[in-house]
């Protein structure tokens, strides 16, 4: 999961201090959750899917599919 969401941000040339703005948390806190370091609580999950407009499965790499069931 931490490497989806370092790939995910990544992908769009995003940096750390840009995504931590968007979960309302410092630079500090969002590395830490890219690390591993830190558990990602999960309405930081459903943010980070509402950004990136993925799923939280895809995020927690319970599948490949990024896309959104509904």
């Amino acid at each position: 999961m931490y490497r989806r969401i370092r790939d995910l941000r990544e992908d769009r040339d995003l940096t750390q201090k840009v995504v931590a703005k968007e979960l309302n948390c410092s630079q500090q806190v969002y590395s830490n959750y890219e690390l591993g370091q830190r558990d990602i609580p999960t309405y930081i999950l459903i943010k980070l899917a509402k950004f990136y407009g993925v799923s939280v499965d895809y995020i927690l790499d319970l599948t490949d599919n990024p896309s959104i069931s509904k």
